[in-house]
């Protein structure tokens, strides 16, 4: 199921790598082998093989450890006690964050785009590269550093207000609570009004050109994004659908 192809294609950074990761998968092989290619990318890993003792992490405070935070959580599906789907929604639910990449067999569209639509960054089917696993992960973490100093000014389209030092937005006055993604998406929109994007250069300027999943993905956070925007997401006002060449702002 899995390619052991890690060690010479990846030098170890375990001197300059401080990212904590977390590994919720039930199997043990996969899990031990996830584990070790991770260390030998000088991460820190932390590994759960139910749901529930992976939701213990984030809600019991006498489990987490207070210096352990997490920068990516690994997540596989079809879990014990509680499955990935549910860990991810109700994180999502309790505004985390954290970039989530779901392991899973389940391989079709259909399945892609429900992990994806419940709250997921990427998600990577079995069986899978080593490699491939370590690509992603890098390209995962490396884009939550959207919140890295910024001079731009403040921005402001009728009712949205974003704050790039703050890296925060507000809708009608109230403080929206937008995932990395959805952040880096309006911040785009925001700096150039009314531009034409496609789908194509969206994931260019917000995923980055490695980036190796679909581009329905687009599709997925501009719908979050217009649900915490709009006041009638089935009518936007803000993020416009331009048919056959992408989207815009205003």
């Amino acid at each position: 199921m899995l390619s052991l192809d890690l060690p010479q294609a990846f030098p170890s950074q375990k001197t300059v790598n401080n990212h904590q990761i977390l590994v919720v998968e039930d199997e043990d092989v996969i899990r031990d082998m996830i584990v070790i290619a991770l260390e030998e990318e000088g991460y820190e890993v932390v590994t759960a093989s139910d749901g529930r003792t992976a939701l213990n992490w984030f809600q019991d405070k006498e489990v987490k450890e207070p210096e352990l935070d997490f920068d990516l959580i690994i997540l596989d599906l079809m879990l014990p006690q509680i499955n990935g789907l549910d860990i991810c929604r109700l994180l999502r639910y309790n505004g985390n964050i954290i970039p989530i990449l779901i392991l899973s067999a389940k391989a079709s569209e259909t399945d892609r785009v429900l992990g994806l639509e419940v709250g997921a960054d990427d998600y990577l089917t079995k069986p899978f590269s080593m490699r491939e696993l370590v690509a992603r992960c890098r390209a995962l973490i490396r884009r939550q550093g959207f919140s890295q100093v910024s001079s731009a000014p403040i921005r402001k389209f009728r009712d949205v207000t974003l704050y790039p030092d703050e890296c925060r937005v507000e809708v009608r006055g109230k403080e929206a609570n937008l995932s990395p993604k959805e952040y880096r998406l309006l911040d785009l929109f925001m700096s150039y009004p009314r531009r034409v994007w496609s789908r194509e250069q969206l994931i260019e300027q917000v995923w980055g050109p490695d980036f190796l999943g679909d581009t329905k993905t687009v599709d997925v956070h501009i719908r979050w994004l217009r649900e915490k925007l709009e006041n009638d997401p089935s009518q936007p006002e803000y993020l416009i659908t331009v048919r056959g060449f992408g989207y815009r702002f205003g």
